[in-house]
Formats: C-alpha cells, sequence, structure tokens
C-alpha cells in the first residue's frame, strides 16, 4: 500500500458542525471587563453606575470585533439584504404596523413590572431605575431604527407586525407568529431585569475586595476569585438580553414553545425559585460549606477552593462563549465551541457539580435523618436541571444545526461519551 492508499485508509475527522458565534467576540468582551475593573479598583468605583459601565466595556468590544472582524451583519441568517434597500413608500405601512405591535408589547411589559411590587424593592429598584430612564429613549430611537431595518429585512412581517396587524385589524396574521413574538418578549421581560438587579452587588464586593488580605486566606481567595467569574457571567449575560437584534445576527430564532421549559427554567430564579431559603428544595438546613468542614486543614481549603473556583470557571467560560448571544429559553444560533465541544450543558453540569463539592450534604451538623434529607434534596435540584437540560433540547432539536451537533457531540463529546460508558452504551 503506497502513501496515498494509506492515507485515505486513515479514519478521517468528524468535522464538528459550525459555531454560530466566533470565540473572538467573548475574548473582546473579557478584555473590555478587565479594562475596566482595573480602572474601577483602581479609583475606588464600585457603585451601581460603574457596574452599568463594566456591562459597557464588555459589550462595546464585542459589537466592535462582530461587525469588524467576524463581518455578522453580513450573514444570511440575519435575514437582511443590504444590497438593494427597498424604497420607504414601500415598506412605511409595514414599519407603522411594527410600531404599533412593538409600542403594544412594551405598554403591556411596562404595565407588568408597575404592577409587580417586587419589581420595586431591593435589588429589583435598580433594573426598574434603568428601564424608566431608558424608555423615553428606546421610543423614540424605535421609530428611525424600524423605518431604517424594514428596508432591508428580506421578509419585514415579524411577529411584531403580526401584532400590530391583529390590533388594526389586517388581513394575513399569523397567530404563531404573535406567540412567538409575545413569547421571545416574555423571556427578555423576566430575565433583563433579573440580570439588572444582580449586576451591582457582585461587581461592588470584586471591587471592594481587599487582595492582600485574601491572598493569606486560602478561603477567602476562592470566594473572591468565584465571585469575580460570577461577575464575568452576568456580565456577558446582561450584554446578550441587551443586544437582541438583526443587524448583530443576535435575533431570536424562536423562544421556546414548551411549557414544561418554561417551568424547568422559572423555578430556578426568583421569585418562583424553589432552592432559596424555606424553598421545597431547599437542602441548606443543618448543612455547613467546605470552609466549615475543612477548616485548620490549609492544603485540603486550598484545593478544594481550585476546584470550587475553577467549576465557577467553566460556568463563566459557558456564558461566555455566547457572546453577545446569551439568553434563556431561546434560540439564538447554535454553538459548538469552548465548553460546548466537550458537553452540551457545561453550565448545568459544573454548577452541581460546585454545590455538592461545596455543601458535602451527606455532612450534616444535625442528625443523619438531616444528612439524608440535605442529599435528597440536593439530587433533587440536580434532577431540576437535568429536566431543564432535555426541555432546553427539545426545542432546540427543531432546529437541524442544533440535530447535527446533538449527533456530532454524541460521537465526539467528552462527558457524552463518560456518560455512555458509564450506561454501558459506548
Amino acid at each position: 500500500m503506497d502513501h496515498d492508499d494509506a492515507l485515505s485508509a486513515r479514519p478521517q475527522p468528524d468535522p464538528r458542525p459550525r459555531s454560530a458565534v466566533s470565540g473572538g467576540a467573548g475574548l473582546c468582551g473579557l478584555i473590555g471587563i478587565f479594562v475596566w475593573l482595573g480602572i474601577a479598583r483602581r479609583y475606588g468605583l464600585d457603585g451601581p453606575y460603574s457596574a452599568l459601565v463594566n456591562v459597557v466595556a464588555c459589550a462595546l468590544p464585542m459589537v466592535a470585533w462582530s461587525l469588524l472582524v467576524d463581518k455578522v451583519h453580513r450573514n444570511a441568517s440575519t435575514g437582511i439584504d443590504w444590497s438593494a434597500p427597498k424604497p420607504l413608500r414601500t415598506t412605511l405601512d409595514t414599519s407603522l404596523t411594527k410600531l404599533a405591535g412593538l409600542w403594544a408589547t412594551w405598554a403591556a411589559i411596562a404595565v407588568i413590572y408597575g404592577t409587580v411590587r417586587s419589581y420595586w424593592q431591593g435589588n429589583f429598584a435598580f433594573a426598574m431605575w434603568c428601564f424608566t430612564n431608558a424608555a423615553p429613549i428606546l421610543f423614540v430611537a424605535s421609530i428611525p431604527y424600524v423605518l431604517w431595518i424594514d428596508r432591508h429585512l428580506i421578509e419585514p412581517r415579524d411577529g411584531a407586525w403580526h401584532l400590530g396587524g391583529w390590533m388594526t385589524g389586517q388581513a394575513g396574521v399569523e397567530p404563531e407568529a404573535i406567540y412567538g413574538h409575545l413569547r421571545a418578549w416574555g423571556v427578555k421581560t423576566f430575565f433583563l431585569a433579573f440580570m439588572l438587579a444582580i449586576v451591582p452587588p457582585g461587581f461592588a464586593t470584586f471591587v471592594r475586595g481587599d487582595l492582600q488580605s485574601v491572598l493569606h486566606d486560602p478561603v477567602a481567595l476562592a470566594n473572591w476569585l468565584i465571585t469575580f467569574m460570577f461577575l464575568i457571567d452576568v456580565a456577558f449575560a446582561t450584554v446578550g438580553y441587551i443586544l437582541t437584534c438583526r443587524p448583530l445576527d443576535s435575533h431570536i430564532r424562536s423562544a421556546n414553545p414548551f411549557a414544561a421549559a418554561w417551568m424547568a427554567a422559572l423555578m430556578c430564579y426568583p421569585p418562583f425559585i424553589l432552592m432559596n431559603d424555606g424553598g421545597p428544595l431547599d437542602y441548606h438546613p443543618c448543612t455547613s460549606d467546605w470552609a466549615y468542614w475543612f477548616q485548620g486543614h490549609p492544603v485540603l481549603l486550598a484545593l478544594i477552593g481550585a476546584v470550587l473556583v475553577a467549576l465557577t470557571a467553566i460556568y463563566a467560560w459557558a456564558t461566555m462563549a455566547f457572546g453577545f448571544r446569551f439568553s434563556n429559553l431561546t434560540n439564538r444560533g447554535i454553538l459548538t465551541h469552548g465548553p460546548y465541544a466537550i458537553s452540551r450543558h457545561p453550565a448545568y453540569l459544573s454548577k452541581n457539580l460546585f454545590w455538592w463539592i461545596s455543601t458535602i450534604p451527606i455532612l450534616t451538623t444535625g442528625s443523619i435523618v438531616d444528612a439524608a434529607r440535605a442529599t435528597l434534596l440536593l439530587a433533587a435540584v440536580g434532577g431540576v436541571y437535568f429536566w431543564r437540560a432535555k426541555t432546553e433540547e427539545r426545542h432546540l432539536k427543531l432546529d437541524p444545526d442544533y440535530r447535527a451537533y446533538f449527533d456530532w457531540m454524541t460521537r465526539n463529546g467528552s462527558v457524552p461519551r463518560l456518560f455512555a460508558r458509564i450506561k454501558g452504551k459506548a
């Protein structure tokens, strides 16, 4: 057999499906965060406005990279044809109908925020301050934006148009398009308020951290670094919920249409969260944490702290991999790179491992019954996230790109292959 025959007989690599997102944008966003954190720590800028600037510092480099390097605005998936803008007179009626639907949606969101009292208390009050100040700007800016983008869209009649068309009694309205529009804005309504509410606390904690003190305490150092990882995660996630638009190819292709998926996701977030103190899945009573159980053993504390920091870094990396396309309960393009080349659900996996290692529920400050109860409840929490992953996959499998990714991961992903071996299905 000659050399060429040997090459052709050799097993060929299984090509990974192309990712909808490049890693360059996420790296640029991370650099932006590092730059602003350096400035904030240097000058003691630890307030909520500084935390917002951190979100902007994350967003701007990603937008610049995506437009100038990745040129995402030219992707066919945007649904935009930049080469042949339509005359304004031919799209004006469509745009006005779309604006009516869009403004009606925003008005409904304002009623929800204004009615639910908890949105104006605690950390959520900051989110409402952001929305109150942004609303007039968005209202005015939406007019030129819609008039402009509709001239370039191949199909300008999106969900907002169908809602506006239904409101004005026009023909050709599709109910499913309206439902999809409302689901997408439901995701943004619920999760953006939550993300903005948690932006300032984590940012302030990290900026105020005394580096000299934490370097002499493995527990304090681990907790400070864990806070940093969550700061990165929150910044990227917040940017993702804000930058949802076609010119960036970050629009919502579809929001999850299955009620089970919404139930599984919402029970992990306030006010519906089941795992908080006093909740039905609260596993914390009669438990402590790793710092308590291994106090007096600095080497063990350092090792476990390093593992917990690494798990949180994987969690943040999973969010960063989306660039500005992160959001729950949606398809905004299929990811196949970064941690998603190892596991289909790296964030859920790392988060649950973090809870087990940091809590060690079989160790208890109470009785053996308390230990058993905590262990079972934490296992139930893991079950919620397993259910959540499956409901997300049910939605994403409607996309042929995800089905190709799923099949590739089944054959090549390290975590799926590990679980297959454990189940005896290798």
